[in-house]
């Protein structure tokens, strides 16, 4: 699985990777309850970037590398897929929070599941 846990060894890890928000930057944009979203490079997340409907959701000029946060509620999850409409999907990711930062370019669609 690719959750990271906020302790200080993954808050050590993401900053050896040069992710992590520079000191005296503006925080990470919150994703509102219910949905998954994704993390722009600068912190901040796009509307078109924030899904609440179950089923496939085809992406539009996501590349680089984002971060995916799960806050949907009563164990949805969502799963992240090389085709548009929801084909040649990862696994299942359950667990709510930010996600690692992973390479979007070859990301097509999400797709969300109860």
């Amino acid at each position: 699985m690719r959750k990271i846990a906020m302790t200080v060894a993954g808050a050590a890890l993401l900053m050896g990777a040069g992710l992590a928000t520079a000191p005296g930057a503006q925080a990470a944009t919150p994703c509102p309850s219910g949905a998954v979203c994704i993390r722009e490079t600068n912190g901040t997340i796009l509307s078109k970037n924030i899904f609440y409907s179950y089923g496939a959701h085809n992406l539009s000029n996501v590349t680089g590398y984002r971060v995916v946060v799960n806050s949907q509620t009563g164990g949805a999850g969502f799963q992240e897929c090389l085709g548009y409409n929801g084909t040649n999907c990862s696994p299942v990711y359950r667990a709510t929070g930010d996600y690692a930062a992973i390479d979007y370019t070859p990301i097509n669609s999400l797709v969300l599941v109860p």
